[in-house]
């Protein structure tokens, strides 16, 4: 399965581990006074890994070393799928054979979980997966794989784009209506030029939500203008500038004076209700972003910029109407995107099992 699911859905993967490793996982080890420390660890050291994903996702494609690692990863990771699943299958047949005995026969059946093979040989299945993830997060150090953030540069990083297919999408629906009502409802409020920044970590969506956002009918028909502008790491205020111009008038543009630009982007935007989205912003400089909003607040009252970041920091200096900190996608989620990408359609032509989910 390793090599039909791509590294970008590994850290999917990994968010449906985390979910499977529950409080019924440890009170079923518990209740059966199992030594529970195996799975502890193996948790310990997925997070270890899962850490470093997204660094290494970036830099495989660049460096041969990494994108071994990251295949081994990949193994490790499917076999403690597999493990967890062989727990949850167990669990569940323990459920209904308990449903149908009698009170004796559970305290000895009970009693036998002790002499049970499958837990012996569950636990040195969970210990040789712990060896090899504790191995590989050793490793992680050699490489240079840094902890939370990518670690490519900029120019490394595709930009990305207003469009999306809707099809593939799982999970959103929520998010997306709170923050169009946001957007719909603002003119109303009478105040200040309405700013929302879409907060998570790296590969949880940011990006994708604000295209659901920027491309729903309601959006478009609620706007005069609408212009998409990728920002990243390199924040110059002359260059974001000059992009969202670009942006807005759908021409390049040779202007080489800051103010020029300013003062032309102001012109295009006055007496115009706009929605500006920046995406992957990374800058925390309040002066920087004061400079840079002073063409917009010539917009009509309601116009509205959503920024997208990791980091809650560039939300404050932003200085957001309001945070929408997105969260991870539930399992059954998480499984829905996995089927989807790993099948090319979504659609499944047998039933198969897959953490605990029958599609």
């Amino acid at each position: 399965m390793a090599e039909v699911v791509g590294g970008a859905l590994l850290s999917v993967v990994l968010d449906a581990l985390f979910q499977k490793m529950n409080r019924e996982v440890l009170d079923f080890f518990r209740r059966r006074k199992l030594d529970d420390g195996s799975l502890r660890k193996l948790k310990i050291a997925l997070e270890s890994v899962n850490a470093v994903v997204e660094d290494a996702e970036e830099k495989e494609l660049t460096n041969p070393a990494v994108k071994k690692w990251l295949d081994e990863l990949k193994d490790a990771v499917f076999d403690a799928q597999d493990i967890l699943d062989e727990i949850d299958t167990e669990i569940q047949i323990r459920k209904l054979r308990a449903e149908f005995q009698s009170t004796p026969r559970k305290v000895r059946y009970i009693v036998s979980t002790f002499l049970n093979p499958f837990f012996k040989q569950i636990q040195r299945k969970m210990e040789e997966v712990f060896d090899r993830l504790e191995y590989l997060a050793k490793n992680n150090n050699f490489l240079g794989l840094r902890v939370g953030v990518g670690g490519g540069e900029s120019s490394e990083r595709l930009p990305t784009t207003s469009l999306v297919a809707e099809a593939g999408i799982f999970g959103r629906d929520n998010d997306k209506e709170e923050i169009i009502n946001l957007l719909l409802s603002h003119d109303a409020s009478g105040g200040e030029m309405c700013v929302i920044g879409i907060v998570g970590m790296a590969g949880i969506g940011k990006t994708t939500l604000a295209q659901l956002i920027y491309n729903d009918r309601r959006v478009r028909e609620h706007f005069d203008l609408e212009a998409w502008v990728y920002v990243s790491h390199e924040f110059d205020v002359f260059s974001v500038t000059k992009t969202i111009l670009e942006a807005v008038t759908s021409s390049t543009c040779d202007i080489k004076d800051l103010n020029r630009l300013q003062v032309t982007l102001k012109e295009k935007l006055m007496g115009k209700k706009f929605l500006l989205v920046l995406d992957d912003v990374w800058n925390k400089n309040y002066i920087d972003w004061e400079i840079l909003s002073k063409p917009f607040k010539f917009g009509e009252q309601g116009s509205s910029v959503i920024v997208t970041t990791r980091d809650n920091d560039v939300a404050s200096a932003v200085r957001s109407s309001g945070t929408h900190c997105l969260k991870r996608l539930s399992e059954d989620d998480c499984w829905s995107v996995f089927a989807n990408h790993a099948l090319h359609n979504g659609k499944l032509h047998y039933i198969k099992k897959l953490s605990g989910v029958v599609w």
